[in-house]
């Protein structure tokens, strides 16, 4: 049994800013427990699409009972894939990420698709939808439980880096246009495509977006030797 949610937002903002934010949205005060962020694969097609591969470390307290699933000394920290396409055509930015270690206690699979609304102008339409489940025998119902509240409350605070992001974003826009820079929007145009990082699936929920030898079988096996997993 696998639990599963989904939702939409519209993002007040043109998509080119919020694919710009999107990718400089750490460090922000919501998004503490995100400790490392970096690109282990980057490239350009030759339609123009940004595929990227990044790694991710992370860190969520554990509640007083799952306490009981982690031996003492066992590493807290969560380690995050992050695939991801920029279709500067079709203008949609799609990601999606799992974690590589404790995924017998849970795993987490998320994919979110950014597009540029054709009805609505400046607006971007964001959908989200996870996957969350357990192999604890006999726990596994609570344990995707408290994912599914833990993965709610955590999409709410990336929202709101992501908010913070675009904000930030807008201030460098303002202050450039005060000085009078008019080349702003060539710039925007060639970030979104040059800064934008990560690539998606077109299907479900398989893995197979990149050539094999871009070594990520190595990067699994070489975290499978440095962290221990559950």
């Amino acid at each position: 049994m696998v639990k599963y949610f989904c939702n939409n937002t519209d993002i007040s903002s043109t998509w080119d800013h919020v694919v710009s934010a999107f990718w400089q949205r750490y460090p922000n005060p919501f998004s503490t427990h995100v400790l490392t962020e970096d690109v282990v694969y980057r490239e350009v097609t030759a339609d123009r699409q940004l595929l990227s591969r990044r790694l991710l470390t992370k860190t969520n307290r554990l509640p007083r009972w799952a306490e009981r699933f982690f031996p003492s000394g066992m590493s807290r920290c969560v380690y995050i894939l992050e695939d991801s396409i920029v279709d500067p055509v079709n203008r949609s930015l799609t990601i999606y990420t799992w974690n590589l270690n404790h995924t017998t206690l849970m795993s987490v699979e998320e994919r979110c698709v950014f597009r540029d609304s054709a009805e609505q102008p400046a607006t971007t339409l964001l959908k989200r939808e996870a996957w969350i489940s357990s192999g604890i025998y006999g726990f596994s119902r609570p344990i995707q439980e408290f994912g599914l509240a833990r993965f709610k409350s955590n999409q709410v605070k990336a929202m709101k880096g992501l908010e913070y992001a675009l904000s930030n974003l807008q201030g460098t826009l303002i202050h450039r246009q005060k000085r009078g820079n008019s080349s702003w929007g060539n710039e925007t145009s060639l970030h979104s495509i040059g800064a934008i990082s990560g690539m998606e699936k077109t299907h479900s929920r398989s893995r197979t977006f990149f050539p094999e030898n871009i070594g990520l079988r190595h990067i699994v096996h070489s975290l499978s030797r440095l962290f221990t997993y559950v």
